[in-house]
């Protein structure tokens, strides 16, 4: 269990830091309004993910009780999309857009709109379906149960990663427009951190 724990934070970790969406977002909303409104923005993103935990939980966990071959299944279908997304930021411009002029907000519509983003995403909840299978420690136990250690440990690590990205969003700014070379070395992260999951999953 600790062993898959770990493995799944250092995974999260990776995921956490590297350039998306979210976190680009939290970024912006911390230049503009400051370390403690791209935290509030980050509590709603990560609290949305307490719902795709549960509907990950309780839809999964029959399917991989009752069939081996379907839960070896759902790990290559997971390890494929991890794959696809390593090939979409392949395929991706490597130049990072940090918009300075977005809309204040007060901290309850920021925290708002980071659930709404991740509710209303379904990218969401498929990766949340090729991500999480791969870490569970005892497919003969408790899955419900394993899920949601997962889902929180998910939630506390990429809070605490945002967070950080939040508080020390202006010299993370400064580093990405003075560093002409970091948006192409951020890419290359992000597609061997996709990389590197997809084969850990898939191996006994």
């Amino acid at each position: 269990m600790i062993e898959a724990l770990l493995s799944f934070s250092i995974a999260t970790l990776a995921l956490a830091i590297s350039p998306g969406p979210d976190n680009i977002y939290v970024l912006t909303q911390s230049l503009v309004n400051g370390a403690k409104s791209g935290i509030a923005t980050t509590a709603g993103l990560i609290s949305g993910c307490i719902v795709h935990t549960t509907l990950l939980a309780f839809g999964i966990s029959a399917i991989i009780t009752a069939s081996e071959e379907i839960y070896y299944g759902i790990k290559i279908l997971g390890a494929c999309y991890l794959l696809y997304l390593a090939y979409t930021v392949y395929r991706s411009d490597e130049h990072i857009s940090i918009a300075k002029n977005a809309p204040k907000k007060t901290y309850s519509q920021l925290f708002k709109t980071g659930v709404i983003m991740n509710l209303i995403n379904p990218k969401v909840m498929i990766f949340f379906l090729a991500f999480f299978p791969g870490f569970l420690w005892d497919k003969e136990g408790n899955t419900v149960l394993q899920f949601y250690v997962l889902g929180i440990t998910f939630m506390i690590v990429s809070f605490l990663t945002f967070s950080v990205i939040a508080m020390a969003a202006g010299r993370i700014s400064t580093l990405l427009l003075e560093w002409k070379s970091m948006g192409l070395v951020l890419k290359w992260l992000q597609i061997l951190v996709f990389v590197g999951i997809a084969v850990f999953i898939v191996l006994p």
